[in-house]
């Protein structure tokens, strides 16, 4: 068992998919559209692919998937639920505010549903009407979480608003750890987990686009407590979504999930020292990855404990955070509503 592991996932598999025009300006890893010669239509026959191959490559490890469609044109980003949606231990899921405003109706309580049906969900925590004060917190692809040490690792970027950041760590009982960290031309980087992954035993993570000296040196130290070996990933690995990568928990041992873009970047000491820890276990995503994300932005990780078959679904308590929209369920299940703010 690693808290840093989850044992099941959630994956949404797109109808429509092409790279967000919302989201170019700040995401440099992001394809301006499909290549020449390439249609819209076969850009997302292709991605609807390409989870469906995911899915069944992570189901025969026999990692636990829950696989949704999204059927709606209006959202080309769909395919990246985990900037919307984390889970937590504890029985804890969080929604969250979205930069872009064609993000936001990703957003679906059918999913929550289905992860309180399935998992032992005691609250919810809603904190996307912060959306409205121009306060965002893109979830996991803007944090990076140490779940086993409770550390939010955190790039500074528009996408993540440190009074947002602030709120989450307080409810959900994280150690914020934010540094500025931009590309060769100054550029910030626009989602902490394109440069960075936590495993249970070692990291991935992009020193060199710290822009710091000093705070280089505290994450690289803060990483490797308890000996996790810290694994210096350059920019062009970064580019190639080295970094961009989750370890899973299957019924044999951990694997790391990441593209086989982002292996073949890697060096031979690089993968031996992931290796030590986990298999690696590659993934074709290249039509994806057009958007500026990879295999860790495609995944969300399930940390909640299972229900019993036939258990009743019981109701979130509230915690009484401010500027929190609550959801609820009800006496049965498929009655989750928002209940306004505490």
């Amino acid at each position: 068992m690693s808290a840093q592991a989850p044992g099941a996932v959630l994956l949404v598999r797109p109808r429509y998919f092409v790279p967000n025009p919302q989201t170019a300006a700040d995401n440099v890893f992001q394809v301006a559209g499909p290549a020449p010669g390439s249609s819209a239509a076969a850009l997302s026959c292709a991605a609807y692919d390409e989870v469906t191959r995911v899915a069944e490559t992570l189901q025969a490890q026999g990692i636990r998937v829950h696989l949704f469609d999204d059927e709606d044109p209006a959202r080309p980003d769909s395919v990246f639920p985990n900037n919307w949606l984390s889970t937590h231990a504890g029985g804890r899921i969080a929604v969250h505010p979205m930069y872009a405003p064609n993000r936001r109706t990703e957003r679906r309580w059918d999913i929550i549903e289905t992860l309180k049906a399935g998992y032992r969900v005691q609250d919810v925590i809603d904190s996307s009407g912060l959306e409205l004060d121009g306060v965002f917190l893109e979830g996991t692809g803007a944090m990076v979480l140490d779940h086993a040490s409770r550390v939010a690792y955190v790039a500074r970027s528009r996408r993540a608003d440190p009074v947002a950041l602030e709120r989450f760590c307080t409810a959900f009982g994280y150690e914020p750890m934010v540094f500025d960290a931009t590309d060769p031309a100054g550029v910030p980087v626009y989602h902490t987990n394109v440069m960075m992954c936590v495993g249970t035993d070692f990291a991935l993570v992009g020193l060199d686009l710290i822009a710091s000296q000093q705070r280089r040196v505290e994450v690289a130290e803060r990483l490797g407590q308890y000996g996790r070996a810290v694994i210096d990933l350059t920019y062009e690995q970064v580019c190639d979504f080295a970094g961009n990568a989750i370890e899973l928990r299957t019924p044999t041992g951990r694997v790391l999930a990441m593209s086989r873009r982002g292996l073949a970047s890697l060096r031979p000491e690089q993968r031996e020292a992931i290796e030590a820890s986990c298999r690696i276990l590659p993934l074709d995503v290249p039509t994806i990855e057009l958007a500026g994300g990879s295999v860790r932005c495609m995944v969300v990780g399930v940390h909640l404990d299972p229900r019993p078959a036939g258990t009743p679904v019981q109701a979130a308590a509230p915690s009484g955070h401010a500027q929190l929209t609550w959801l609820r369920s009800g006496e049965a299940e498929g009655d989750l509503r928002p209940t306004g703010r505490p």
